[in-house]
């Protein structure tokens, strides 16, 4: 599955970047293919727009904001939040500014993030119940661009097969690659997944878990948020809680913005931030060096039989039939690398393909 070519994953909202980011001006961005402008409103809120100036095509990005507005650095050309355009300096004051646009995204704030949809979004944000709760800490962990696609990363997040092998230099065990079982509970969002787990527990990791002990158990209670949403959190029996939030943000075909939250139930003076965040830094370098080695086309519709599957990749393969059904419950039918043209060739993009067309095609 192209992520750029299914509509339908406009219509949810993916985490870009901190809102402390737009501070200094506005800011690029390339979500499932669009390039699109940030920036803050004259009430401090994030406006999103696509990265194109209507006069000459100039990226907005490339300008500044005043008063609220975003400015063109081509003419100085000036649009609102809402993309309208409102002042055109080459004009007379007299002049009626004419009725003209640029294309505006929705944007909000949560957790520290501005997220964007770029179509009439299916369902809210995933909630986050620590983020308010004063018994926890927010740690910014990670910000990264990945060459892979944001569904190798979910279904690696629920792959309990994989710690053996991928993770042998940090908690996993080589010699004890059998892995645990999830107990799963579909959702109207994706579904939840709850498993034990014994893992290695390195000195490095001793305040991490909250035992000295060199082996510990991990109670996961898991949640998928479709599309691109995980929450992974982890009880240690210390009573440690480590939860961790991603959002695998897709920017293109193969390439997407890795947002990493952690929450945690202890102190600073417990267990510092850079530990928290040297420890998880060095389990997503191995899940980061294995998933850009697969290809991005992970394909959702298994009937296909392009790839083999076993007992641990219920949860991966759960997703890719929900995310197939959502394809078909919006007319939609998935459309893989294969179907993409070369130049010269027929063009697919940005578009659904339906069967019928997909039939005619070949």
């Amino acid at each position: 599955m192209l992520a750029t070519q299914q509509p339908v994953l406009r219509r949810f909202w993916y985490a870009i970047m901190r809102i402390e980011q737009l501070e200094s001006g506005p800011q690029p961005f390339t979500l499932l293919g669009e390039p699109i402008v940030l920036f803050l409103d004259a009430k401090g809120e994030p406006a999103a727009l696509e990265d194109r100036c209507c006069h000459r095509t100039a990226r907005l990005s490339k300008g500044w904001c005043r008063n609220g507005n975003i400015v063109c650095g081509y003419h100085g050309w000036e649009y609102d939040r809402a993309g309208k355009l409102v002042m055109i300096p080459q004009f007379p004051f007299e002049q009626p500014i004419p009725d003209a646009s640029a294309r505006a995204f929705r944007a909000k704030t949560r957790y520290g993030y501005v997220w964007v949809a770029l179509d009439e979004p299916l369902r809210d944000i995933p909630n986050i119940p620590e983020d308010s709760d004063p018994a926890y800490r927010r740690i910014f962990q990670f910000y990264d661009t990945w060459n892979t696609a944001a569904l190798r990363l979910m279904e690696n997040s629920f792959d309990n097969a994989h710690f053996a092998f991928v993770h042998k230099n940090t908690f996993g065990d080589i010699d004890q690659p059998r892995p645990e079982k999830y107990e799963i509970v579909e959702t109207d969002y994706g579904f939840e997944a709850e498993t034990i787990v014994t893992v290695k527990n390195p000195p490095i990791a001793a305040k991490i878990s909250g035992t000295t002990e060199p082996y510990t158990k991990r109670h996961m209670r898991n949640k998928w948020f479709m599309p691109f949403c995980r929450r992974l959190d982890m009880e240690y029996p210390s009573g440690i809680r480590h939860i961790i939030f991603n959002c695998a943000t897709p920017i293109g075909d193969g390439k997407i913005q890795v947002v990493q939250l952690l929450f945690r139930n202890d102190t600073e003076a417990d267990c510092s931030a850079q530990e928290l965040i040297g420890w998880d830094a060095a389990i997503i370098a191995e899940d980061r060096e294995i998933l850009e080695s697969t290809d991005p086309d992970a394909i959702v519709d298994m009937g296909r039989k392009i790839e083999k599957h076993m007992p641990s990749d219920r949860p991966g393969m759960l997703m890719r039939k929900r995310l197939l059904d959502l394809l078909h419950e919006h007319d939609e039918e998935e459309v893989p690398k294969s179907m993409v043209m070369d130049d010269g060739g027929l063009e697919w993009s940005h578009r659904a393909v339906s069967s019928d067309a997909r039939t005619d095609a070949r």
